[in-house]
């Protein structure tokens, strides 16, 4: 029991993960209807970047402003096996080369090309879903991390890629659907995603990932690893000299964000029906950071509610102000780093959690203050005259 209590972050923290579970499992399919909560899964498919750029920037220092780059490699894999799935001989038969996706057969492709062979099946599709953007983080750890390239650099670096990527999914347009993305996904496996039945199912799905990521990442930071990513991030050089591989441990934990960001891409894919090359490059990977930044970069839990409270402040922005959302959005953002440089996790600790203390002392003192003490016996009255004269 004291394993997990350690695992979960202690008693608040497993009331904290509890909480964020109700909301997104009771609260939110309770009050909200088909389409909106289509919405709120959407923000949570963004959520499993922003709790991996805590364990990767929060704790390990680590400021990767290219994770829409794993976001994407990880819609890309899924969005190609359901687009194959769509593009059955039968269902493509107007096209010239029947049984291709509609793009390459715009694009005069007349066989389907060996990139997309394997994505046939789901079981390799799963596997590339983590495995090709994890692949890429480790090549570009082992590149960068080895050399002992960071802070801004490393920073910069990451926009670089996410920028080369984007350029490169829309000049290969016969590949890779162009500017445009892959669209037009709609059964997976047989099963239409697109009903609202099957867009509740995928919500709890991606629920249940997420909560699942959270706790990886929990006890990641419960572990001696957990440990050493703050010392590295405070203190890099100590902990080199103390003969660790700071190298292995960044290359590490960058990897398992990059995963994490890959499983929210796949999921989008899932539950909106397109990916596309606008998830990929520099602007979404730094609104991916704000979302972090806001919630709290050193709290994973803060982290999904930053994610939540951005975007939905974006959609509400957008549909009440259509002319003005971008400077609110850009007003909130500045406001947060200024009044609450530890984002929402921050504000927590210092106002909210105090008041919450308080309010349950009170209320634990208020039954023993309570109880009315026993009155106090009235004396006999004096029966003789020397008693009556002592009277007072």
């Amino acid at each position: 029991m004291n394993a997990i209590d350690k695992l979960l972050g202690g008693r608040q923290g497993t009331i904290g993960l509890l909480i964020l579970a109700a909301l997104i499992l009771v609260v939110f399919p309770l009050v909200l209807d088909a389409f909106r909560l289509n919405m709120v899964g959407k923000y949570l498919t963004y959520a499993f970047v922003a709790v991996g750029l805590v364990l990767c920037w929060g704790y390990g220092g680590i400021l990767s402003l290219g994770q829409g780059v794993f976001f994407g490699l990880g819609g890309y894999c899924m969005a190609m096996f359901l687009k194959l799935e769509a593009s059955d001989p039968e269902s493509t038969r107007i096209q010239s080369t029947p049984g291709i996706p509609d793009f390459m057969d715009w694009n005069q492709i007349t066989e389907l090309p060996l990139l997309w062979q394997p994505f046939h099946s789901f079981g390799f599709t799963l596997v590339a879903v983590l495995a090709v953007p994890m692949l890429l983080a480790a090549v570009i750890g082992l590149a960068m991390f080895k050399r002992r390239v960071g802070d801004v650099y490393f920073s910069i670096v990451t926009q670089a890629i996410a920028m080369i990527l984007t350029v490169l999914i829309i000049g290969q347009q016969g590949l890779t659907g162009g500017v445009n993305g892959i669209t037009d996904l709609k059964t997976l496996m047989g099963w239409d995603i697109r009903t609202d039945g099957a867009k509740l199912i995928l919500y709890f799905v991606s629920a249940f990932l997420l909560l699942g990521c959270i706790v990886i990442g929990k006890f990641i930071l419960a572990s001696k690893l957990g440990r050493l990513l703050m010392a590295m991030r405070d203190k890099e050089e100590r902990v080199r000299f103390s003969g660790y591989d700071v190298a292995s441990f960044k290359i590490f934990v960058f990897c398992v964000a990059a995963g994490f960001s890959a499983i929210g891409g796949a999921m989008f894919a899932l539950q909106v029906g397109f990916m596309s090359p606008s998830f990929v490059g520099i602007v979404p990977s730094i609104e991916m950071v704000i979302f972090a930044a806001v919630g709290g970069r050193m709290s994973l839990l803060g982290a999904v509610y930053g994610a939540l409270l951005v975007n939905y402040g974006k959609t509400y922005f957008s549909e009440s102000f259509p002319e003005l959302w971008l400077y609110l959005m850009g007003g909130l953002f500045i406001a947060v780093v200024m009044y609450f440089p530890n984002g929402l996790a921050g504000l927590w600790q210092s106002h909210g959690r105090p008041r919450l203390e308080r309010l349950l002392a009170t209320r634990a003192k208020a039954p023993a203050s309570a109880v009315k003490t026993p009155a106090a016996s009235p004396s006999p009255a004096p029966s003789t005259p020397r008693e009556l004269e002592r009277t007072p």
